[in-house]
């Protein structure tokens, strides 16, 4: 079970930066809108396969995720970093992010989900440097 102050964090934020790589080994970076799947503990995001992070994940599921909160203030800095894999996305995914952007429904939309296997989470809030960390076991 993931610790809830993540959660809580991840819930209220809708923009990740996603890390992908391709056949070339280069890393890329792409930010992206996204729903939170608190029961399910997924990342739901759009991106069309023709892009460079779209197809990238088609061929290497492995990916890293970033939530942060911007701040100038050094004892409010959060962010988590997220590693797991993507995959196409299904129905239930398919309707939480149309919950959390319904504007989406009007548009083409190709849904992807992370699951997660390792985050950690930093929380200055807590305490300087002060962090958090989940893995699947």
């Amino acid at each position: 079970m993931v610790d809830e102050r993540i959660t809580r964090f991840i819930a209220k934020h809708h923009v990740l930066t996603l890390a992908t790589v391709g056949e070339s080994g280069e890393a890329w970076v792409a930010n992206c809108f996204y729903a939170y799947d608190r029961k399910r503990n997924l990342f739901i995001f759009t991106s069309d396969s023709a892009t460079r992070h779209g197809s990238e994940m088609s061929f290497n599921s492995r990916v890293a995720l970033s939530v942060v909160r911007e701040t100038r203030i050094v004892g409010c800095v959060q962010g988590a970093q997220i590693v797991g894999n993507a995959r196409p996305a299904d129905d239930e995914a398919h309707k939480a992010y149309i919950k959390r952007f319904p504007y989406a429904v009007v548009a083409p939309l190709t849904l992807w989900m992370v699951e997660p296997t390792h985050i950690k989470f930093t929380d200055n809030t807590l305490g300087f440097g002060k962090k958090l960390i989940w893995k699947v076991l």
